[in-house]
């Protein structure tokens, strides 16, 4: 147990970037989704992102063939050869990515300072949010996977690599489309979990509704978004931010002429 702990402040202490965006998703989840909800998620979405590592380092599907470096194997907890903080990190991705899909598609209007989206619930179980979350988390991978890299130029250090370099800035296309499988898969059990699950005090706790709520999800969606751009100029890639920065432009420019105060949804 003690050896455990000290894995598991280890993980904390080489990750701290990770577990903020893990409780800013525990909040904003429990706040639209209820606690139970929002933890059988992480619980469920753990596993089925973990279990996609473990069968892509071993049998090379669905990501492509790569290998995690155990560098910090004595430091950080890992789980059967992948890091713990890798597979936690796909749960608070795919809510981002789902909110902003839910964002991008449902009608909205500003009442002064507050914004309120209108028949958000016809759309939680569709197909158009469940295919533009999706594609929304495969996009935000096209900006971390190659960050993440060349961690050994920031404090992430060198956690994987491939064979083979890919053809963009070093990540294969192989892993694009595993990460588009596993996002449609992540993303139907957040809304089965939304949709399915009963009203309780167990699923409910915590809910609440409020104005401007549907912006928190997006809002950390472009959080992590900022996070992985600038330390991208950071280290000195500029190329490979600016291809970010224009990959983006569009869509964003195109949501913040929607969200505009003022502008008939």
């Amino acid at each position: 147990m003690a050896h455990f702990l000290w894995l598991l402040a280890g993980t904390i202490w080489l990750r701290p970037y990770v577990f903020i965006f893990l409780g800013a998703y525990l909040l904003i989840a429990i706040w639209h989704l209820g606690a139970g909800r929002a933890l059988a998620f992480l619980v469920l979405g753990y596993i089925i992102s973990w279990a996609a590592e473990f069968a892509s380092i071993h049998w090379g599907f669905p990501f492509g063939e790569y290998v995690y470096i155990p560098a910090t194997v004595d430091q950080e907890l890992w789980v059967a050869g992948v890091p713990f903080m890798d597979s936690l990190s796909y749960v608070f991705l795919a809510y981002a990515s789902y909110s902003l899909a839910l964002l991008a598609l449902t009608p909205g209007r500003w009442e002064g300072r507050r914004f309120f989206l209108e028949g958000e619930a016809a759309l939680k179980g569709s197909r158009r949010a469940l295919i533009l979350g999706a594609v929304l988390m495969v996009t935000l991978d096209i900006v971390i996977d190659p960050l993440a890299l060349r961690g050994y130029r920031w404090f992430l250090g060198q956690i994987y690599g491939y064979p083979e370099p890919g053809v963009y800035f070093g990540v294969t296309l192989s892993n694009f489309g595993g990460w588009f499988l596993v996002s449609l898969g992540l993303i139907r059990v957040l809304q089965l979990i939304i949709t399915r699950a009963p009203a309780s005090p167990w699923w409910d706790w915590g809910r609440r509704q409020f104005p401007s709520q549907a912006l928190l999800g997006p809002a950390l969606y472009l959080g992590i978004l900022g996070f992985n751009l600038a330390m991208t100029f950071f280290i000195g890639e500029t190329c490979l931010g600016w291809v970010g920065i224009f990959i983006y432009l569009p869509f964003l420019s195109w949501l913040a002429l929607k969200l505009a105060p003022g502008r008939q949804q």
